[in-house]
């Protein structure tokens, strides 16, 4: 993970150029920034090989009681790589969930043209509270402290984020990076729920120095609770 710079739930790498779109402090439910849009990236899927995680077997009918431990997570899928300068990608930093911390996955960016870019939305191209596509769960940065059960890793309660649309600016070769927590969303009197879940996000695109739109495409990944 890249730490050399940092913009707010966003690591970049060197520098970030955070801009506001419409009023600065509105108030969204996380849980609603699950969706996505853009359609001009490369929808095809490639399995990833299935390991075997460390959580013990469901017999509650897709979820975990409370104190018998938290599931593992893997990576099923990840989309093919995007017709654009920008390269995503995903991996998993902590397998289980345990008392101390729920499921980790790193989430990545890389610049790979020969010039400076600019990204956007900065939080949702690093999958910075981004919900799944069935709102079963979300993904937040390992450095807030947030209403949920040690152990469980439900939330109590959604997660507000203000109403902004940040920017990220990569040079040749550089990458953003952010560290995700994976919870569960308020709802069910229940904790991960066990199960194949699909995230998706949207990027743009924009050439350095005029901000011109070069790109916008959307990529996703699958992920396995057991």
């Amino acid at each position: 993970m890249s730490s050399n710079g940092d913009i707010v739930a966003v690591n970049t790498t060197r520098r970030a150029l955070v801009s506001s779109c419409g009023i600065g402090t509105l108030a969204l439910l996380a849980g609603c920034l699950g969706g996505s849009d853009g359609s001009d990236g490369d929808d095809t899927e490639t399995p990833d090989e299935t390991l075997s995680p460390g959580g013990t077997d469901n017999e509650t009918g897709g979820t975990r009681p409370r104190g018998t431990g938290g599931p593992g997570v893997t990576i099923v899928s990840r989309d093919g790589d995007p017709d654009a300068p920008v390269r995503p990608t995903v991996e998993v930093t902590e397998e289980a969930a345990t008392e101390e911390h729920p499921p980790v996955l790193t989430a990545t960016v890389t610049n790979e043209s020969d010039r400076a870019v600019t990204i956007g939305e900065g939080r949702d191209v690093v999958f910075a509270y981004r919900s799944d596509t069935d709102d079963q769960l979300i993904l937040l940065p390992t450095d807030g402290d947030y209403p949920a059960e040690a152990g469980c890793w439900r939330l109590a309660e959604q997660i507000a984020v203000t109403e902004e649309y940040r920017m990220v600016t990569l040079e040749p070769g550089e990458s953003t990076s952010q560290e995700l927590g994976l919870y569960a969303l308020p709802g069910e009197d229940a904790c991960l729920p066990v199960g194949e879940y699909r995230f998706e996000s949207s990027y743009a695109v924009m050439d350095e120095p005029d901000g011109e739109r070069q790109n916008s495409f959307t990529w996703g990944f699958s992920v396995l609770l057991e």
